[in-house]
């Protein structure tokens, strides 16, 4: 976290100083939670309006990757240096957040994109559970939120019949790969420069993602104006604005206090889609939604915990999002 300038001031100057930097960065927190929650229905709403979604996820990234390196560029042209170790490392995470982006692209369609949001809604227990892999303590209240996830699971896509699997399936893919990206950024990149990582992360995305859509056939037809909006919400809104800001507020009020505004980002994506794309829930699906959003409330409690102390000793590391 970066230090607060509040050397000099008395110390009622230095606390309304500290409160001021924590008020701006929890507003900054709730913009960054609002524009990350329009990606799923917004590229669902591209997909089933006919825009292939490998290449819908190739616009944005161009565009997204575009904006960031020239802000980076004209605000901090040193954040363009990154030690060889660090870029490997960013490379990597790069790597399987594009593999979690292009699988959740995918399955939109076949899923509603409430159904997707909830769906990545179980980050934070997986999260956990990789995070035990490397010593973590394994306790039993996280038993109890696996079980509470897997059952909103069962509840959110099976009785009813309607759900694509194969979407489903490919959420599931993302999810654990959004997760494991989580676990790695923690492991590898926390102490380099955020902006840096933010950069590096996001043009090895890029890379990953324009190599599939390639091998794909490069497939490209000219998209609607409803299409090319998309393209810019979803680079400008959840791409571009949401991390800068997720970032600057990172440095105001830590990772961990972050963390536990994911839910929120959930249930505003679900929101988004049934007041914009009409997408409805079945009473038991609610009900299963409601269990994984508990199970993720559970977790990202001790998430924050943890990137509470982790974030003490070191700068914040590269969200997770989408």
């Amino acid at each position: 976290m970066q230090p607060m300038p509040t050397s000099g001031l008395t110390p009622a100057h230095q606390a309304q100083r500290i409160t001021q930097v924590t008020d701006l960065g929890w507003v900054l927190a709730i913009v960054s939670t609002a524009a990350f929650s329009f990606a799923p229905p917004v590229a669902r709403f591209a997909i089933v309006g006919g825009f292939n979604s490998s290449a819908l996820l190739v616009a944005r990234m161009l565009l997204a990757t575009t904006l960031l390196g020239v802000t980076l560029a004209l605000t901090n042209r040193q954040g363009l240096r990154m030690a060889r170790r660090g870029v490997g490392a960013a490379v990597l995470v790069g790597a399987i957040n594009a593999a979690g982006m292009i699988a959740f692209f995918l399955s939109l369609n076949y899923l509603e994109s409430s159904l997707g949001a909830m769906i990545l809604a179980l980050s934070p227990p997986i999260v956990l559970s990789l995070l035990a892999l490397r010593g973590e303590k394994l306790t039993r209240r996280h038993l109890v939120r696996l079980a509470l996830a897997l059952v909103g699971v069962y509840l959110l896509v099976g009785p009813t019949g309607q759900v694509n699997w194969g979407g489903a399936a490919l959420a599931l893919l993302a999810t654990f790969l959004f997760s494991l990206q989580t676990a790695l950024t923690q492991w590898t990149l926390v102490g380099y420069p955020t902006r840096s990582v933010a950069f590096y992360v996001t043009a090895s995305l890029t890379v990953f993602v324009v190599l599939w859509w390639l091998i794909q056939g490069a497939t490209w037809t000219a998209p609607s104006v409803g299409g090319w909006f998309a393209v810019i919400v979803l680079a400008v809104v959840s791409t571009y604005v949401a991390r800068l800001t997720f970032f600057a507020a990172v440095s105001r009020v830590g990772s961990g206090q972050l963390a536990l505004l994911g839910p929120v980002e959930t249930m505003l994506s679900v929101t988004w889609s049934i007041l914009f794309l009409h997408e409805r829930l079945s009473f038991g699906q609610a009900a299963g939604g409601v269990l994984i959003l508990v199970s993720a409330l559970l977790a990202v409690n001790r998430l924050g915990c943890m990137k509470l102390r982790l974030s003490r000793a070191q700068p914040p590391a590269e969200p997770p999002m989408i």
